[in-house]
């Protein structure tokens, strides 16, 4: 593997608070020197980064690749190389794959499906229960000999609390999270969109902000209960995130995760049936909007994770009731960052990069989100300046269903390093 030396860029590594003009040199993989003027040795694939930020490697917890099962939409190879695309070096891919990745069998499928994309990693859950059916714990130890990193019914809500207690004080053994789709299902009853205004103005069930809060409610409770380490995916609440707040001042091993969309749009967005628009949990009110912001500023939400859903063009042409969840994202989230949150006065880049990189990486105990000496070269770099348009049919995703088309964004990825290898590289 070629040497490579990244010169002259901005490097911002969280971890320890580095900010600062310097060089990162890359050999067999690995990091071995980040310092101003490195001199280029002989055979070192020497790249001018003045004017770009080098960073750790992004890395998503919450991804949906479709394979074994949904090919048509996504598989693990244009998943991973979308990722890469986006400035991923590492994500996590939720089990509700047909069939469900809750043995051993399909867990090693996803693993050898991520080594041969040769892209970026790759990491599986595991299913908290048997076929995601909420009634029978799926063997966790199995699970995690094969390659899981996290457990979860994610795109079902675990609803016995039973079930959920046994989990988290099972996971416990194996010293990682179990992360659930907050969603009270008798409350929901079918809903397609947020319940307000505009849901009854389109003539839409609705799904109220409370049948969030009274499951993360339940969860930090049993969270309390046990020590167990329960993960809070793609929160959307107002009333979620004061939940959460007064969980962690009580020292509850609570972690959560918000999605740029949940950041940056409003149910106003599904004005014309636009089916693009439509997520579960689905778009809320500004004032939730305002106050995930300001939990992602404070620390009461951890991290950004895109819930990247790909759906295929037809399933998304359908009336909005009948058309699915889910929007994908990873190509956008770090655009959507710099231009949303930066420019919104939210974080700053560091801060970004800490809630995409480091965050991530210390919630599901994954290597990365540092560039350390010795540290895994997973590394991104962009141009913080860059402004660009949002075009889905340039999209390494096989999927085009995202809300944002058109769109300006600010930030864009010039290149991808999983590995000390380079996986994306924008063409010029």
């Amino acid at each position: 593997m070629k040497p490579i030396l990244l010169k002259g860029g901005r490097v911002i590594d969280p971890a320890p608070q580095l900010d600062q003009t310097a060089d990162v040199l890359i050999e067999d993989g690995r990091i071995t020197a980040v310092e101003p003027n490195i001199a280029a040795g002989d055979g070192v694939e020497t790249v001018d980064v003045s004017g770009m930020v080098v960073a750790p490697g992004l890395i998503d917890v919450h991804v949906h690749f479709r394979e074994p099962g949904k090919e048509e939409a996504e598989t693990v190879a244009t998943g991973a190389q979308s990722a890469a695309a986006g400035g991923f070096t590492s994500v996590c891919s939720m089990p509700n794959t047909q069939p469900v990745t809750d043995n051993q069998a399909a867990v090693g499928f996803i693993v050898k499906q991520a080594s041969a994309a040769n892209s970026a990693r790759v990491f599986p859950y595991g299913a908290i229960s048997v076929g995601q059916n909420g009634e029978q714990l799926a063997e966790f130890a199995r699970l995690i000999e094969a390659g899981v990193v996290a457990l979860s019914d994610d795109g079902h809500p675990v609803v016995s609390s039973h079930l959920m207690r046994t989990a988290l004080e099972y996971a416990q053994v194996f010293g990682i999270p179990i992360a659930n789709h907050c969603e009270e299902l008798t409350l929901a009853d079918r809903g397609t969109m947020h319940e307000g205004v505009v849901s009854t103005r389109l003539g839409l069930k609705g799904i109220p902000a409370a049948a969030e809060d009274i499951m993360v409610a339940r969860d930090v409770i049993l969270a309390e209960l046990t020590g167990g380490h329960i993960h809070l995916c793609h929160v959307s609440t107002k009333g979620a995130v004061d939940i959460i707040r007064r969980a962690k001042d009580k020292g509850v091993r609570v972690t959560a995760e918000v999605t740029p969309h949940h950041l940056t749009l409003t149910h106003e967005e599904c004005e014309g049936y636009n089916t693009n628009a439509k997520m579960n949990p689905p778009l809320r009110e500004e004032a939730d909007v305002a106050a995930l912001r300001e939990g992602l500023r404070d620390g009461t939400i951890d991290l950004i994770a895109t819930d990247h859903a790909p759906h295929h063009y037809e399933a998304k042409e359908r009336d909005f009731d009948e058309a699915p969840f889910g929007i994908i994202g990873l190509e956008t989230a770090l655009g959507l960052g710099v231009h949303e949150l930066i420019g919104g006065g939210v974080l700053s880049l560091p801060d970004l990069i800490r809630r995409m990189s480091t965050e991530p990486a210390r919630a599901f105990h994954l290597e990365g989100g540092t560039l350390g000496k010795g540290k895994p070269a997973d590394v991104v770099v962009f141009d913080p300046d860059a402004t660009w348009t949002v075009d889905p049919s340039r999209f390494y995703s096989k999927s085009r269903n995202t809300p944002y088309t058109d769109h300006t964004l600010t930030g864009r990825v010039e290149r991808t390093i999983v590995g000390g290898r380079t996986v994306y590289e924008r063409a010029t």
